[in-house]
């Protein structure tokens, strides 16, 4: 539910804030007044397209914020956790638009791209004109529409689940297919390619291997020399090892008497033995890979540059070899096993598709059924409304086409209407004079708000073209609404002006120069002179108070 609106240099108006509560509030005003101000602001706050020209003259920049108290199951908060905001059970929402016409807004004091409040505006605010071309006017919309109240979104989410499988299924057939083709259109080169990388048999990491074996083979006669004389000065009958186990013998004899402090030494001696030793050793296996036959150098080039052609000729790292030949190998396969492979994937399509067809044509029944709940429940609606010779009709409508078919089921929902008795009913939008059609909207309207998330509904002006008698019955209605939401009506009828719980007058003010627009609550006698003026015109006569006083009364 809005809670409150705060708006900052919008067009003619300065600095105004407004709180709301639950129920029937009217927004009445003569023309021009800037009733539609308030509006624009309320959209801007809920992401619709900023423009410079809402900048009141003068000034920097335009700010609006609106608050919204939301229940602990909201969608809104649903959308806040996906994007990693905190949820609060206030919402509050804020836009700047500068003078420039860039545009910044904020979540709960966080900045936030307008994309998000865009999606926020659609779970909490509604709103409807006289020529709205969105909503419930679009048919698109018609079918969620129905799903949501007859109850039907749980089975509908298992319809568009089941409709990915089967999609998925028929995208793996049609790849495969597509592979196979390609493969058979390339068997030739593939199976030439598969025996040369056979033969060439490239293992991972062969290329740093013998890469970094080259580099010592090339510098073979130089190694050799030093690894021999190294060997030389620590091996032999003067080398290290010999010296070391001598002094280890020496100081091991007298070392019971020195009271333990050659014991130290005699350990350090033996490390070094041992390092010494796996240090010879290590001399002797280098020794051993490099003193090979001078003919290795010559061998191991000849594979380091076959390895390196191979990849130069496919487009790959030498590191890439081996799963390249694995790819083709199985591209090979798929020729050769074709026909098991897409007639598996052709049952599994069949089954996905049978699945999908039961769960839709099960979805449609179901729809058909509340269509025909829905239709009894907005006849009721048309009534009280002056519409009781129209009709309102949910179609339903098979599609027969399986390429029709889609994740929402197999079926074309949309809302029709006859406005006279024999006449064909056609689109919602269509069929509708100004007056019918916001009528229309408003029966649709009580039937669903059992069933929408959207806490608040707005009416722009949608009484357009209406007066007396219908006058009235939109204004009950609206009041009806008004006892489960938070409904919002600007209006120039004083039959639904007089129902509301709360009623709001914009007027324009002068300040010095500048032409200002304002807000006021109105009660009591206040209230009466507005529906009073609201009835006769600028001049209010005792008449019109005393029709005020009985629209009020709820005898008009």
């Amino acid at each position: 539910m809005l809670a409150s609106l705060t708006i900052r240099d919008v067009v003619l108006i300065e600095r105004l804030g407004l709180g709301f509560r639950k129920g029937l509030c009217v927004l009445t005003g003569e023309t021009g007044a800037g009733k539609s101000i308030l509006l624009d602001a309320l959209g801007l706050a809920l992401g619709a397209r900023a423009d410079s020209g809402l900048v009141r003259h003068g000034a920097d920049q335009a700010s609006v914020t609106a608050e919204f108290d939301l229940s602990g199951d909201h969608p809104a908060l649903a959308i806040l956790r996906e994007q990693g905001l905190d949820p609060e059970e206030r919402l509050v929402v804020r836009r700047t638009v500068s003078a420039d016409g860039r545009s910044r807004a904020w979540v709960n004091d966080q900045a936030v791209g307008v994309g998000l409040l865009k999606r926020l505006g659609e779970e909490l605010v509604e709103v409807h004109g006289q020529f709205d071309t969105h909503g419930l006017l679009n048919p698109q919309t018609h079918r969620g529409v129905l799903d949501a109240y007859a109850g039907l979104s749980g089975h509908a989410a298992q319809v568009a689940a089941a409709h990915r499988a089967w999609r998925q299924v028929e995208d793996a057939r049609a790849n495969a297919a597509a592979e196979i083709a390609r493969a058979r259109s390339e068997e030739e080169y593939l199976r030439h390619a598969v025996a040369e990388l056979d033969a060439l048999a490239p293992k991972p990491g062969e290329e740093e291997e013998l890469a970094e074996t080259r580099a010592v083979l090339m510098h073979r006669e130089k190694l050799v020399d030093a690894l021999n004389a190294a060997y030389g000065e620590l091996s032999g009958d003067r080398g290290v090892e010999c010296a070391l186990s001598s002094a280890i013998r020496t100081l091991s004899r007298i070392a019971d008497k020195a009271a333990g402090k050659l014991d130290p030494v005699i350990a350090a001696l033996d490390r070094a033995a041992t390092e010494a030793g796996e240090a010879i050793a290590g001399l002797q296996a280098v020794s051993s890979d490099v003193d090979m036959d001078p003919q290795a150098l010559e061998k191991l080039e000849e594979r380091l540059f076959a390895l390196r052609a191979a990849a130069r000729k496919h487009g790959v790292d030498v590191d890439a070899l081996a799963p390249l030949r694995k790819d083709m190998a199985d591209r090979l396969l798929l020729i050769e096993d074709q026909g098991d492979l897409l007639a598996r994937l052709a049952r599994e399509a069949e089954v996905a598709r049978d699945a999908y067809r039961k769960a839709a044509e099960s979805l449609s029944r179901e729809r058909q059924q509340a269509a025909g709940r829905l239709d009894a429940a907005v006849a009721t609606e048309l009534a009280p409304l002056k519409l009781e010779k129209a009709k309102f009709r949910t179609l339903v409508e098979p599609l027969a086409d399986e390429s029709d078919w889609t994740a929402s089921g197999m079926d074309r929902v949309a809302f029709q209407v006859a406005t006279n008795p024999g006449s064909p009913p056609g689109a919602l939008n269509k069929i509708a004079s100004g007056g019918e059609l916001a009528r229309f909207m408003l029966a649709l309207k009580v039937v669903l708000a059992q069933t929408s998330t959207v806490g608040t509904l707005v009416f722009d002006e949608v009484d357009t073209g209406i007066g007396g008698a219908v006058a009235a019955a939109v204004g009950e209605r609206l009041k009806t609404l008004g006892q489960g939401l938070q409904v919002l009506v600007v209006t120039h009828s004083p039959q639904v002006a007089a129902r509301g719980s709360i009623h709001l007058k914009v007027q324009k003010s002068v300040k010095g120069e500048q032409v200002t627009t304002g807000v006021v609550e109105l009660d009591g006698d206040d209230r009466r002179e507005e529906i009073a003026r609201m009835l006769s015109g600028a001049t209010v006569t005792a008449e019109a108070r005393a029709a005020a006083d009985s629209l009020i009364a709820g005898r008009g």
